[in-house]
């Protein structure tokens, strides 16, 4: 009877996704001086990013890729490849700002422009967004009002754990939709196992490749029993154990560097284990609203019921200044 059980849970439709960003731009790396040298510095998304769907193309599988717009900038022929082999494409932001770094107008040219980039690119809606590193915290609630401003349909930030550089501890789980000045927005949260009075990652990232594949498949069908959708993440790099390496404390390059050589088989093994379809496919009540969108450009109001009863208010709370911006978070 379990092994049946779990064998229905493998077969649901579940999320994969993959933020699409460079080795060098991600957050823990951080600093003014090395984002300067961006375009100076050797450029492996492409060639990482291709490797990845390549795999998902022999599993049969699509997903959601949230793509930055200073990539797709500079590899627009990756993100046309993307969409032609039937996954969706979604926005990272523009340059991989930390929500918490920028003000109301900041973020809102950020979102609005990346979403403009990957548009042209694909002819097709973005209804996605995802910040880098999970920056929708309880700080930053004031950034959901602008996404349904902006038109976006779902956001897939608020990480319900507690963390030294993101999440939002007591925040809703699973996929719901939160209530904003602006309208309604979907919330996509990625997968969490509630273990005691704690909520343990799961997802995906630098835990995908922490945990023993055992352990961590085990922990998914937990969470899969629930009757959600798992929620997972990923990043293009962390297929290369050949990457450059990048200076920074010894927290964090243990948590972007272990067991990179680890993480193509497992994914393999992820994707045979478990049925994957992008965001769009995984929650019928966000396929619902995207298709009208595409076909009428606008929302139908009311048009989709609220899962499991949730009803969120997002009030437009600590809206930050410029003179009250945190400074820059140091590399």
């Amino acid at each position: 009877m379990a092994s049946s059980q779990q064998h229905q849970e493998t077969r649901r439709r579940h999320v994969l996704s993959f933020d699409v960003e460079e080795h060098f731009q991600v957050s823990a790396f951080w600093s003014d001086a090395r984002r300067q040298q961006w375009d100076r510095l050797e450029s492996r998304v492409e060639k990482n990013t291709l490797r990845l769907a390549e795999l998902l193309a022999h599993a049969e599988t699509k997903a959601t890729f949230f793509v930055l717009g200073w990539v797709a900038e500079r590899h627009p022929g990756l993100v046309k490849t993307l969409a032609k082999q039937g996954h969706e494409i979604a926005s990272h932001g523009y340059g991989h700002e930390l929500i918490t770094n920028q003000t109301d107008s900041e973020f809102r040219d950020d979102v609005r422009r990346s979403k403009r980039i990957l548009e042209d690119l694909t002819g097709e809606m973005v209804f996605g967004y995802r910040a880098p590193s999970f920056s929708i915290t309880a700080r930053t609630q004031w950034a959901l009002p602008i996404l349904v401003e902006e038109g976006y349909v779902y956001d897939s930030s608020i990480f319900p754990v507690r963390h030294d550089r993101y999440g939002m501890p007591g925040a809703h789980p699973w996929c719901h939709i939160r209530k904003t000045e602006a309208g309604e927005l979907w919330e996509v949260p990625p997968s969490t196992l509630k273990v005691g009075p704690l909520r343990v990652p799961v997802a995906g990232g630098g835990y995908f490749r922490l945990y023993p594949y055992r352990l961590l498949r085990r922990f998914l069908c937990r969470v899969a029993s629930q009757g959600h959708p798992l929620i997972m993440y990923l990043h293009p790099w962390e297929l290369d154990p050949e990457q450059p390496r990048m200076v920074g404390s010894l927290v964090s390059r243990f948590r972007h560097y272990v067991n990179l050589h680890k993480t193509e088989a497992r994914l393999h093994r992820l994707v045979t284990d478990f049925k994957f379809v992008p965001i769009q496919q995984a929650v019928d009540e966000i396929r619902a609203i995207c298709a009208m969108k595409d076909n009428s450009g606008d929302v139908v109001e009311n048009a989709v019921h609220q899962q499991d009863g949730v009803n969120l208010i997002v009030p437009n709370s600590g809206r930050p200044t410029p003179a009250t911006l945190p400074a820059p978070l140091a590399g």
